[in-house]
């Protein structure tokens, strides 16, 4: 049985119990995060928590677990669950009132503060071998995606449409420029050999594996937004998550990147980011 951290206790995941009245469930009134492990080790982890922190701020919840203590529970919930690869979700609500109301309630209302473990394979992951399939969809989501909560309502749609489209995951378009995938950060490699990146703005979040990956570009980089058209023209195109590290893309809305399969450039930044990522693990 999978153990889980909620509000300062580590229990069997059938045992937590959070209120009707949490504001997470009512409102996605919640900001997470997720931190992958590598060999029993957390990737990133500093990263993680600065935006963590910078998300609670955002939205103005308080009151919740400082680094040193989120250091402590991941590494608790990796021993208890024998976590090997994978990730950890932290998810921390603004708490649970006594009745649902629009209105935020007293500081006195403690937050919810959940963490728990996915054992996943991360490095040998067969979607890096293959390269993903993505098509384009509007981008209709609020204006701060730069804070990561969990209305993630969109996000979950438009990957749904892409399946069912036949694809893997979807790129959000506004006004015909890409901005991010479902859950990732979108790049590209134009034909001249430039690496393309969305710059850090509201339309997009602001990826830790994103800041890791781009230190270990060999390319020259451009951060700008890039058209549907110039990414369906490019050399080579990927996504950067924690979950899914460097990800190539071999096709978008149809039309073959380069020759359709992962490209060398990604191939090797992929490799890089995983040998950075187990020498600085946690």
């Amino acid at each position: 049985m999978r153990i889980i951290h909620l509000n300062g206790n580590y229990i069997p995941e059938n045992e937590g119990k959070i209120s009707v009245f949490d504001r997470g469930f009512l409102f996605a009134d919640a900001v997470y995060e997720v931190v992958s492990v590598l060999d029993g080790k957390l990737v990133d982890f500093n990263g993680h928590v600065q935006r963590l922190a910078r998300s609670l701020k955002e939205i103005g919840i308080s009151g919740t677990p400082g680094t040193e203590n989120w250091l402590t529970i991941c590494r608790e919930l990796v021993a208890r669950n024998n976590v090997e690869e994978g990730m950890i979700y932290w998810q921390v609500t603004r708490g649970a009132p006594a009745d649902r109301d629009f209105v935020f309630p007293s500081r006195n209302t403690p937050p919810t503060v959940l963490a728990f473990t996915q054992s996943r394979e991360l490095v040998d992951n067969p979607l890096a071998r293959r390269g993903l399939h993505v098509v384009t969809v509007p981008d209709l989501r609020w204006g701060r995606a730069d804070i990561k909560t969990t209305q993630l309502l969109y996000a979950s749609l438009m990957k749904n449409e892409a399946i069912a489209r036949g694809a893997d995951d979807a790129w959000m378009e506004r006004d015909g420029w890409i901005t991010e995938g479902s859950a990732q950060n979108a790049h590209i490699i134009t034909r001249e050999g430039v690496l393309v990146t969305h710059p850090l703005n509201r339309d997009i979040l602001h990826g830790i594996t994103r800041a890791a990956v781009l230190p270990l570009v060999a390319q020259r980089i451009e951060e700008r937004p890039f058209s549907v058209g110039e990414a369906e023209q490019a050399a080579e195109a990927f996504v950067s998550s924690a979950s899914g590290f460097v990800m190539p893309v071999v096709n978008i809305n149809g039309c073959a990147i380069g020759d359709g399969k992962p490209g060398s450039a990604t191939i090797q930044l992929r490799q890089a980011y995983i040998d950075c990522a187990r020498r600085t693990a946690i």
